[in-house]
């Protein structure tokens, strides 16, 4: 059982190691700024009798993501990591600039050193589920909540799929690209066809999606039917082939194309750009499927979409059933700040930093994490 399965059902209060499986390098400060691990050195030669509060904070209306992370980090490769005092908020959780949403509070050199891999995985962390909120938000504009599909695979390094699909999950998507995607918090990755299996096929959408549907039969089938930049011919050709048990059809078209439907009726073109996925291109498609009797098939998009260009989808009721969503999800713009407070019970911080207490942040007892890789 994942340990995802266990908090949701409040048999645990947060992740462990267990999910994370940390590179074990973390502990010997591979991953840490040098200069973190010479004041280490420092404190523990001339200061060891000390005792920090580190805060840190965002300056965003944010949706926080990767204290579990953070804790099961710090109870991993702190020093002494029983003896140290952290108080938190929880992954979810709706923050406002500068909120505190942690401190750990102890010797400086139990725990310092992971100072800027903490900022790190906040950030990141954060940055995607914040992104993920709000296209999530966005998709429901219309008053109808369109699901989100999570396809960041080709946007960034592939170590970064487990994390980034948690971050997702927590900021509303619950449908991911690839199996890894899923692994802290889902089952297995979704998905369809690409356009090489069609390019396999010569273009034949027919022929592509047959042969889909009889390597995976139990799949509910969706057809990507922008090849041949001809949306709606070939949507009616896999629609008239395969009638009730088409569920839906993904268009994907290059925001520097026009599709052939506008080339032959180009007297429709003049009021707005027909590049890419449009709205009219969109509105053209549902018309022609529900006259043709297959107002059944689902309509999903992707390519290029932004929280801002799914609003005006929304705002315009482009009848859309589901975005997939890549890129801008994983734009990292949110920036966090770990700040030393106070020193042995008294203030003492950089000029402008303070500490800042924040009644929602809750204890975090301590918890063993472990390192065993094959502890699922």
């Amino acid at each position: 059982m994942k340990e995802i399965t266990r908090k949701l059902n409040g048999e645990i209060d947060r992740l462990t190691n267990k999910t994370f499986k940390f590179d074990e390098r973390v502990g010997e400060g591979w991953f840490s700024a040098v200069y973190f691990l010479k004041t280490k050195e420092i404190v523990q030669n001339h200061l060891k009798d000390n005792h920090v509060t580190m805060q840190f904070f965002q300056k965003n209306d944010a949706v926080l993501c990767g204290t579990d992370e953070v804790i099961a980090l710090i109870h991993t490769f702190a020093d002494q990591p029983e003896e140290l005092e952290i108080y938190s908020l929880k992954d979810g959780d709706k923050v406002s600039p500068y909120e505190t949403v942690m401190t750990i509070s102890g010797p400086y050199q139990n725990f310092g050193y992971l100072e800027g891999i903490i900022d790190g995985i906040f950030a990141r962390r954060t940055s995607v589920a914040t992104n993920v909120y709000n296209v999530v938000k966005a998709a429901r504009t219309s008053g109808k909540q369109k699901p989100i599909i999570f396809m960041g695979d080709r946007d960034d390094h592939y170590t970064q799929q487990a994390g980034d699909g948690y971050a997702s999950f927590i900021g509303g998507s619950t449908a991911q690209a690839t199996h890894a995607m899923n692994e802290w918090w889902g089952k297995e990755g979704m998905g369809t066809m690409p356009h090489a299996l069609i390019q396999m096929f010569k273009g034949d959408v027919v022929a592509a999606t047959k042969a889909y549907h009889q390597q995976f039969p139990e799949d509910e089938l969706m057809a990507l039917v922008d090849y041949n930049n001809d949306v709606i011919t070939d949507s009616l050709k896999v629609a008239r082939e395969f009638g009730d048990e088409l569920k839906a059809v993904r268009i994907d078209t290059s925001r520097s194309m026009v599709d052939k439907y506008f080339l032959r009726n180009q007297h429709l073109m003049g009021t707005f750009d027909p590049r890419g996925v449009n709205p009219e291109l969109i509105f053209a498609l549902r018309r022609t499927l529900d006259k043709e009797g297959y107002d059944h098939v689902k309509i999903v998009v992707s390519g290029g979409f932004t929280e801002d260009r799914i609003r005006m989808f929304e705002e315009l009721k482009v009848p859309v059933d589901m975005y997939g969503v890549g890129g801008s999800l994983l734009k990292i713009d949110i920036g966090f700040t770990g700040d030393n407070v106070l020193l042995n019970g008294e203030p003492e911080a950089k000029e402008g930093r303070r500490y800042n207490p924040n009644p929602r942040l809750e204890r975090v007892p301590f918890q063993p994490q472990s390192t065993d890789e094959n502890n699922e």
